[in-house]
C-alpha cells in the first residue's frame, strides 16, 4: 500500500510537470501574438485599441484565459466578448487567432502596395496638372499664336481673296419664273400649292434637265414676295440630293434628321465629353424649319430613312434619345436638356423631285404629298433656252445654231452646257488670233465641233415625212418621261406550202409586242378573211427598240395589213393603242409623253384610243390628235386606199 502511494505521488508530479510545461508554452504563444500585434499596430496604438475594446485588463492579467480573451477582443474587434475560453479550448482559439492575424497582415500588405501606387499616381497627376497650369499661364501671357500659326492664317486669308468666275450653269440659270421655258403649267401648279396660306408637301415628276430644282427655289421666293402664306423673308431653302444622303441605321450619324454624339465614340464637344454629356446634332429637317426642304431624287432615298422622314412630317419635330443622357445630371446644359426633353422643331414644306414613275415612289409619301408633273422639253423649248442663254452671255448665234443643239438634247441643262462649251472655244480662238471686236459669234461649225468632241448623238433618229409607204408605220413608246417614235415594218410572202406559214419577230422588242403580232392575226382574219397561216410574215422594230407593253397592238395590225394588201400608210402619222382580238382599241398609258415624243419627231397626226382623250395635255399645239374606238377608224386615218396615190407621192 505504501509502495502504491509512492508511485501515485510520482505520477501526479509527472502530470503536473507536463501541465506546467504546456501552460508555459501557451503563455509564450500568447506573448508572441501580443508582440506581433504590437509590431503590426504599434505599441501605443495597440494600448489605445485595447482600451477601446475593453481588453486592457486582460493584457495585464496573469491568468492565461484572461489574456487569450483580450487577444480575441483585439483581433476580432469585439468588446462584447465576456467569457474566457476554457483551458482545453485555448489551443484551438489561438490557432484561429493566428489565422485571423495572418489575414490582417496579408490585407495590410496589399493595402500598402495599393496606397503606394495611388500615391505615385497622385504625384504623377499633380505634376501633369502643374505642367498644364504652367502651359496655360504661358498661353495667356503669349497668346495662342505662334509664327507658324500666323503664317497659316495669312495663307488662308490670301486664299479667301481668290475667286473664280461662276460656272456657266450659275450664270445661265433662270433668275425668275418668267425665264423658265416649257413648264408654264407646272410652274402655275407649284405656285398654287406653295404660295398659299396652307402650303402643301409636293412631289415633282419629270425627266432630268427640265428645271425642277430651279423652279422650286424660285417658287419659294415668289411665295415670300406675294406674302399669302406663312413663309417669312428669312425662310430657308435647304437642298439635298437623295442619292448622296447616307446615314447609319444605328443612329450614329443622320444628316437628314439629326443624331446624338455620345461622349465616348462619336465625340461630343470637349467640354461636354469631359462631363459625360451626350450632344445632339441637328439635321437638315431642323435647318429647313420655317422654309422648304428640297430632296432631289427622293425616290433614291433609303426606304427606312423615308419612313423616318414621314414620322417627322407628322410630328413636325425630331426627338432625340441616348443611354448616356441623365436628366438629373447638373452638368447638362439647358439647350441639351431642352433637345432631349422637347426635341428639335422641324416644321417645313417638303418638295421632292424624281425622275422615277409615280408608282415607284413610297406610297406613304405620295399619300401625304400633292403631285406636279414637269413636261419633257420640245425642240422649240430647247431653241428658246439656247437663245435666252445667248443673251445672258452677250454672244451672237449663227443661223441654225439653236436648231442644231435642239437636235442633240432634250435637256435644258445639257443645251446650256453645249452653248457654254462653244462659247469658251470661240473665246479661246479669238484670243489666239488677237482679233475680234464686239460680241463673239458662235457658229454652227463650232457647235458641231463641240458636239463631236462630246460624243453626242441625235435624240431623234426618225423624222416624219409627208409621204406614204407600204408596210412601214410609226409606233410610240415611252422610256421614263421621254416619249419616242418607233419604226415598225413588215413583209409578207405566200408560204411555200399553204397553211404552214411562219411568223418572225425580233425578240428584243419585248414579249408583249410579240403577243401583239399573234393578236393581230385574229383581227386581220376577222376584217379581211385573210389567213396568216398562208403567209411567211416578218415583223421588225427597226433598231430593236423596246416596246414591251400592249400599246403596240394597233400599230402592228396596221403594218401587217399594209404588207398583206399593199395599202400604203401615211408617214406623218403615229399610232398607239392596245388592240383587242375583237378589233377594239383600248386605252394605254404615257399619252402626254408619247405626244411630246411624236411632236419632236415632226409627226403631224397621232392616233390614240378614244378612252385616252382625257389624257391629252390642254393647250397642246402643233400636232393633231385623233381618237379612235376601233381598228376600222384607225385604218381610215392612217392608210391610203388608192395605189395611184402611192405612186404619185413616193
Amino acid at each position: 500500500m505504501k509502495g502504491f502511494l509512492e508511485k501515485l505521488k510520482r505520477a501526479d508530479k509527472a502530470s503536473l510537470g507536463e501541465r506546467l510545461g504546456e501552460e508555459e508554452q501557451l503563455n509564450r504563444q500568447v506573448g508572441a501574438l501580443f508582440g506581433l500585434l504590437s509590431h503590426l499596430y504599434g505599441a501605443d496604438k495597440l494600448i489605445l485599441r485595447a482600451g477601446k475594446l475593453q481588453a486592457l485588463a486582460g493584457i495585464k492579467s496573469t491568468a492565461l484565459e484572461e489574456r487569450v480573451l483580450a487577444l480575441q477582443k483585439i483581433v476580432y474587434e469585439d468588446p462584447t466578448l465576456e467569457v474566457p475560453p476554457s483551458r482545453d479550448e485555448i489551443p484551438a482559439v489561438l490557432d484561429d487567432i493566428e489565422e485571423e492575424i495572418a489575414d490582417i497582415i496579408a490585407r495590410r500588405t496589399v493595402e500598402d502596395k495599393l496606397e503606394k501606387k495611388i500615391a505615385e499616381r497622385m504625384q504623377q497627376k499633380h505634376e501633369e496638372y502643374v505642367r498644364e497650369i504652367r502651359a496655360q499661364i504661358l498661353r495667356e501671357d503669349q497668346g495662342p499664336e505662334t509664327t507658324v500659326t500666323q503664317q497659316k492664317l495669312t495663307r488662308l486669308q490670301q486664299l479667301d481673296e481668290i475667286s473664280l468666275a461662276r460656272t456657266a450653269l450659275e450664270v445661265l440659270r433662270p433668275s425668275s419664273l418668267a425665264e423658265v421655258v416649257g413648264q408654264e403649267r407646272a410652274v402655275a401648279a407649284l405656285l398654287a400649292k406653295i404660295a398659299s396660306p396652307y402650303p402643301q408637301h409636293v412631289l415633282l415628276y419629270g425627266p432630268p434637265g427640265t428645271g425642277k430644282t430651279t423652279v422650286a427655289r424660285l417658287v419659294l421666293e415668289e411665295a415670300k414676295r406675294l406674302g399669302l402664306g406663312p413663309f417669312k423673308e428669312t425662310a430657308p431653302f435647304v437642298e439635298v440630293d437623295g442619292t448622296t444622303l447616307r446615314w447609319d441605321p444605328r443612329e450614329i450619324t443622320n444628316p437628314l434628321l439629326g443624331s446624338v454624339h455620345d461622349p465616348i465614340y462619336q465625340g461630343a464637344r470637349r467640354d461636354l465629353a469631359e462631363g459625360g454629356v451626350p450632344e445632339p446634332k441637328l439635321g437638315l429637317v431642323t435647318e429647313a424649319h420655317g422654309g422648304i426642304l428640297f430632296i432631289d431624287e427622293i425616290g433614291e432615298l433609303d426606304p427606312l430613312l423615308q419612313n423616318k422622314l414621314l414620322k417627322v412630317l407628322e410630328d413636325k419635330r425630331v426627338t432625340f434619345d441616348s443611354s448616356y443622357y441623365d436628366p438629373d445630371d447638373p452638368n447638362v446644359p439647358a439647350y441639351v436638356r431642352k433637345l432631349f426633353t422637347d426635341g428639335a422643331p422641324a416644321d417645313f414644306v417638303l418638295i421632292g423631285a424624281t425622275t422615277r414613275a409615280p408608282e415607284a415612289i413610297n406610297a406613304a409619301i405620295r399619300s401625304r404629298c400633292t403631285e406636279v408633273f414637269f413636261e419633257p422639253l420640245t425642240p422649240g423649248d430647247i431653241e428658246l433656252i439656247v437663245k435666252n442663254a445667248a443673251k445672258k452671255l452677250a454672244v451672237r448665234l449663227e443661223a441654225g445654231v439653236p436648231a442644231i443643239i435642239a437636235e442633240y438634247t432634250v435637256e435644258g441643262r445639257k443645251a446650256v452646257n453645249i452653248l457654254a462649251d462653244a462659247y469658251g472655244l470661240t473665246l479661246y480662238r479669238r484670243a489666239r488670233r488677237r482679233a475680234g471686236q464686239g460680241a463673239p459669234l458662235i457658229t454652227a461649225a463650232t457647235v458641231r465641233e463641240v458636239i463631236q468632241m462630246s460624243r453626242l448623238t441625235p435624240q431623234v433618229y426618225r423624222k416624219a415625212a409627208d409621204t406614204i409607204e407600204v408596210a412601214k408605220i410609226f409606233g410610240l413608246g415611252v422610256a421614263g418621261y421621254i416619249g419616242s417614235v418607233l419604226e415598225i415594218e413588215a413583209v409578207a410572202f405566200p408560204a411555200r406550202e399553204k397553211g404552214k406559214g411562219t411568223i418572225r419577230f425580233n425578240e428584243t422588242a419585248g414579249t408583249m409586242a410579240r403577243d401583239s403580232v399573234f393578236n393581230a392575226a385574229s383581227v386581220i382574219r376577222r376584217l379581211t378573211a385573210i389567213e396568216l397561216a398562208d403567209y411567211d410574215l416578218h415583223v421588225n422594230v427597226i433598231g430593236g427598240g423596246q416596246i414591251d407593253g400592249p400599246s403596240a397592238g394597233l400599230a402592228v395590225v396596221l403594218v401587217i395589213l399594209s404588207a398583206l394588201q399593199g395599202r400604203p400608210i401615211r408617214q406623218n402619222v403615229a399610232v398607239t393603242g392596245e388592240l383587242s382580238i375583237q378589233g377594239k382599241v383600248k386605252a394605254v398609258g404615257g399619252i402626254p409623253e408619247k405626244l411630246y415624243g411624236a411632236k419632236q419627231a415632226g409627226i403631224a397626226r397621232v392616233i390614240i384610243p378614244a378612252e385616252n382623250v382625257k389624257d391629252v395635255p390642254a393647250g397642246l399645239r402643233g400636232i393633231d390628235v385623233v381618237p379612235v374606238a376601233d381598228v376600222e377608224a384607225a385604218i381610215a386615218v392612217a392608210m391610203v386606199d388608192a395605189p395611184a396615190e402611192l405612186q404619185g407621192r413616193r
